[in-house]
């Protein structure tokens, strides 16, 4: 059992001997087998360091002879480089040279049709001109493209002439009338553009004219243009004048720009015909409230087309020369139509004064328009337009005032009344002239305001130059009063004055209430309508007071007092036959003369007989009643002439020159 024990210890450790010497052989032969490799890495790379280095021994003498050869390469394409820019500059150069010669035919057969490529010869000619006065201003050469440069310039210039001028027309009336219509049921007005030129056309003289002023220094070409289209202007405004007269006459249809559009000054109903109406004035006066309408579209117009072509710091200029003569042309005719009223009023027309409202009304609606389009011009061609408004007021304002005082002046020529009473001429023209203050009584009380120096007048409103304006009609109505009442007078019989006065307060006063005068009368006259109705009373009254010589022998004034069956003395019986004696004849008398006289309204004609008819009838059959069983005569029908119903039938054909 202790045997065994010791000898297992014993063979673990040789076995682990054994073990450990195989281990170590391994290692010995791995060790043996590194150190081969690494003398073998170690040939290798000795080898590899011999090739390297005798590779960069290599490269260093190819390096050393390349070297020179790329220099030299690098000199010679340099050179070659020098010597095309040599050749180039030389052809560039010898080019400018030949410029006159291959450009002299395009330039002689001129730009039209070609323009671009006009413009590219010139460009060439402008560069050879600057060639030669930087590297050789004495050359002959540079006078040469000089020239040829001078003579482009010309040619485009002419160009520009002939282009403006060979599509420049009138534009035709029917545009403009087009134009400068309103349609108040459009809800939207189209704007009716007016072209001027065609669009090629129009493109190629925008080149030009860029070119003039880029490279031309030239600034004549605005000259040239504002000379064309200012007659072009005048033209299309002449020639709508001639248009508008020449249909106006055929057709008689007057239309004016400052009727169609509904305002509060235009009048609501036709305005009736002024003493002494011309139609050929009338044909003027709308043609001239046209050709402003047309001025200020077409003068709008041309800005918009000058703004394409002319520079902008010249466009204000050119515009205001290219209106000047349109401009003109219509300010002078409107100076005639303030000169034509001014003789009128000398020789005591003041309807004359009519042909001012409808023109004044037109400029002042148009004027802040007129004044938009000419902003940027002279001053003096702004107030071209109000310097003819102040004249059209102030010639107006005159006419106004000595209408007034002629109406209080025109004399009582016994000649010139009417015979039968009738209306006055006086009062029928004063009526008919006020009726037009009605259809321009804006334009009329802001003329009247325009000569106010009161401090009350400083700021004029719509309410001022209202009451001013009933001031006037009241004036006017007062010295028409004063007038007739004076004029009555020239008749010797009371009863036909009376009439006379009756018929013109009458018609006086229902042509106020007919044209709606009467609101404006009662601005300032609260009571004119009663004041009226009172005078028209009174002569009534005063009119039959002429039938109390018929009348009174009706009376039982000095009639005879009696019991019925007693026998009348003579002196008594005397009294009645002159009474009836009295009453026919009085009745015959006045019945010849009042049937001549004449009451035209007819509703007033109607009361006035019926009135006199009651009375005269009444007061005959109440006479006829108390005579009735007096025996005054033997022969009674010598006496008793007419029936009552007789005397009414003669009454009833009164004022009634046809019966």
């Amino acid at each position: 059992m202790g045997i065994t024990s010791r000898m297992i210890p014993t063979e673990d450790a040789s076995a682990r001997k054994r073990e450990i010497e195989e281990k170590l052989k391994q290692e010995q032969e791995t060790l043996s087998f590194i150190r081969e490799n690494l003398e073998k890495s170690d040939q290798l790379t000795n080898g590899m360091v011999c090739i390297l280095s005798s590779f960069e021994s290599r490269l260093m003498q190819l390096e050393n002879s390349i070297i020179p050869v790329h220099k030299q390469t690098e000199n010679l394409q340099r050179l070659q480089e020098n010597v095309d820019k040599t050749l180039s500059c030389m052809d560039h150069v010898i080019s400018y040279y030949h410029v006159a010669k291959d450009t002299d035919r395009i330039i002689r057969e001129g730009p039209t049709g070609r323009l671009d490529e006009y413009l590219a010869c010139i460009a060439k000619i402008q560069k050879a001109v600057e060639y030669f006065q930087d590297n050789n201003p004495d050359s002959p050469e540079l006078n040469t493209v000089k020239a040829r440069f001078e003579k482009g310039k010309e040619l485009l210039e002419a160009e520009f002439r002939s282009l403006l001028t060979r599509y420049s027309k009138p534009v035709p009336p029917i545009l403009i009338l087009d134009a400068i219509s309103v349609d108040d049921e459009l809800e939207v007005q189209e704007d009716v553009v007016l072209e001027h030129l065609p669009e090629a056309v129009l493109q190629d003289i925008i080149c030009i004219a860029g070119w003039l002023v880029e490279y031309g220094r030239n600034q004549d070409f605005m000259n040239v243009y504002f000379q064309i289209r200012s007659n072009q202007l005048d033209r299309s405004i002449k020639g709508l004048k001639d248009h508008f007269r020449k249909n106006s006459a055929s057709s008689g249809i007057l239309y004016s720009p400052a009727v169609q559009t509904k305002r509060k000054d235009t009048p609501t109903k036709k305005a009736p015909k002024r003493p002494g109406k011309d139609d050929v004035l009338d044909i003027e006066i709308d043609s001239y409230i046209h050709c402003i309408s047309a001025f200020v579209k077409l003068a709008q117009s041309e800005y918009a087309l000058l703004a394409e072509i002319i520079p902008e710091h010249h466009q204000k200029k050119t515009f205001d020369s290219l209106i000047q003569e349109a401009l003109d042309n219509l300010m002078l005719e409107g100076d005639n139509i303030v000169s034509a009223a001014r003789r009128a009023i000398m020789r005591h027309d003041y309807s004359a004064v009519l042909t001012i409202f409808p023109i004044l009304r037109h400029l002042k609606m148009n004027k802040s328009e007129f004044d938009s389009t000419l902003q940027g011009t002279a001053a003096s061609t702004k107030n071209k337009l109000p310097t003819l408004i102040t004249s059209m007021e102030t010639i107006g304002a005159k006419a106004l005032e000595e209408f007034a005082d002629s109406i209080k002046n025109d004399p009582d020529k016994e000649y010139n009344m009417p015979k039968d009473g009738t209306v006055h001429e006086l009062t029928s023209n004063a009526i008919l002239f006020l009726q037009q203050l009605l259809d321009f009584h804006e334009t009329a009380g802001a003329m009247l305001a325009s000569q106010e120096t009161s401090s009350s007048a400083s700021s004029y409103t719509s309410e001022f130059n209202k009451r001013l304006l009933s001031t006037y009609i009241c004036k006017v109505l007062g010295n028409l009063q004063l007038n007739l009442l004076s004029k009555s007078k020239v008749y010797e019989d009371s009863a036909l004055s009376a009439i006379f006065l009756h018929n013109n307060y009458n018609y006086t006063l229902k042509s106020l209430e007919k044209s709606e005068l009467i609101q404006l009368v009662t601005v300032t006259q609260k009571k004119a309508e009663s004041s009226y109705r009172e005078l028209i009373e009174q002569q009534i009254q005063m009119y039959q007071r002429s039938w109390l010589k018929v009348t009174e022998h009706l009376t039982d004034r000095n009639m005879p007092v009696f019991q019925p069956g007693t026998k009348l003395k003579d002196k008594e019986r005397q009294v009645i036959k002159d009474k009836f004696k009295g009453f026919n004849d009085g009745l015959e008398e006045l019945c010849k003369i009042q049937k001549g006289w004449a009451i035209p309204d007819k509703e007033q004609r109607d009361f006035i007989r019926q009135a006199q008819k009651r009375v005269v009838s009444d007061a005959y059959r109440a006479f006829l009643h108390r005579c009735a069983n007096i025996s005054f005569t033997k022969n009674p029908e010598k006496y008793h002439k007419y029936r009552p119903e007789e005397v009414e039938e003669m009454i009833e054909k009164l004022f009634d020159t046809s019966a």
